[in-house]
């Protein structure tokens, strides 16, 4: 085989040069994640620069050029099988504050549609409970919430002994097996073109405000903020995400305005959609813990201003780590 190296050298390049900048790029920073894509396109360009190194094996010359190949075949080579504990470590924490965070503000607006759902449901179950308050029985899908919130009030803070000792872990897994099956419904309902991941937000959005007006017409709102706060303030933005995550999906598969064909829409967001639906399991299985170990003492057990107080800060804690952590000076534009 007779090779024009001049011409060879002049068209392969670009892409030993590509491949050697990213391989600089890891070294310099042990930290730095690969999205999908990148990786993909790593893979590509060591597997090319490794075809071009052997077809340059069957030239007598040649041989600092290929010593170069070489160099950046077996770099590429470690950095693809990097088998290092710590390694592994640094891109984990990587993951968590950097991967998560940036695709939770690519698809702001996905997030953002979300929430007015949510809330457009919880307004209509405040309405329905204002206006037709025997209506709730409808609504409400859990018995212990249909009776009267004075009387539950008043008998969970009559306990005095621990209703769930012994059986603590069981409930709480109990919790995130319930809650994470509602976050993947969200998301796979997806696949219905959106119109599963709607009617699932509004639903719970009108359970939520239906429950929050019931418990403040009795005037039972340190008690309702107590109970809610300590675990909703990570399971409701863990099932926005879902919710996100979902309406991706939708987006992708209906492909308004876009001219890429469907499995190139569905490449361009399965990245964000797995990182975010692995987020939402991690924030509820947290959010189950929390229900089972705290949610459920109340007064005299554990003063509603703590479990108010622990609300509130985790729910700002969480706003700032989505909004804030891990920003770059030029992030992806939000789609």
């Amino acid at each position: 085989m007779i090779i024009d190296v001049a011409l060879f050298q002049e068209k392969e390049r670009p892409y030993w040069d590509e491949l050697e900048k990213e391989l600089d790029a890891l070294d310099s920073d042990a930290a730095r994640g690969m999205t999908l894509e990148r990786g993909l396109r790593f893979h590509y360009l060591y597997r090319r620069t490794a075809s071009d190194m052997n077809r340059l094996k069957a030239l007598p010359g040649e041989t600092e050029l290929r010593a170069h190949l070489e160099s950046l075949v077996a770099r590429a080579y470690a950095e693809i099988h990097e088998t290092r504990t710590h390694s592994q470590m640094w891109r984990l924490g990587r993951w968590f504050t950097h991967t998560v965070p940036q695709a939770f503000r690519r698809r702001f607006r996905a997030f953002i549609a979300v929430l007015a759902l949510t809330l457009l449901g919880g307004a209509f179950g405040t309405g329905v409970v204002l206006f037709d308050y025997d209506s709730k029985a409808v609504l409400l899908p859990f018995p212990h919430l249909l009776g009267d919130p004075s009387e539950r009030v008043a008998f969970e803070e009559s306990l005095q002994k621990d209703r769930l000792e012994g059986g603590k872990v069981t409930f709480s897994a109990f919790l995130m097996v319930n809650n994470i099956q509602v976050s993947i419904m969200a998301l796979g309902l997806g696949i219905t073109f959106g119109i599963g991941t709607v009617i699932v937000l509004f639903y719970n959005g009108v359970i939520l405000g239906a429950v929050v007006c019931d418990y403040l017409l009795a005037g039972e709102g340190a008690f309702l903020l107590g109970w809610l706060l300590p675990h909703g303030s990570i399971e409701i933005p863990a099932i926005l995400l879902a919710g996100q995550t979902g309406l991706l999906l939708a987006r992708a598969l209906i492909g308004w305005g876009d001219k890429l064909d469907l499995r190139s829409r569905l490449r361009e967001v399965r990245a964000d959609i797995v990182t975010l639906i692995f987020a939402v399991a991690l924030l509820l299985v947290w959010a189950g813990i929390i229900e089972a170990f705290f949610s459920q003492y109340h007064e005299p057990y554990l003063p509603y201003w703590l479990k108010i107080s622990f609300g509130a800060i985790q729910l700002a804690l969480l706003a700032f780590y989505l909004l804030r952590v891990g920003r770059e000076p030029e992030e992806d534009r939000v789609i």
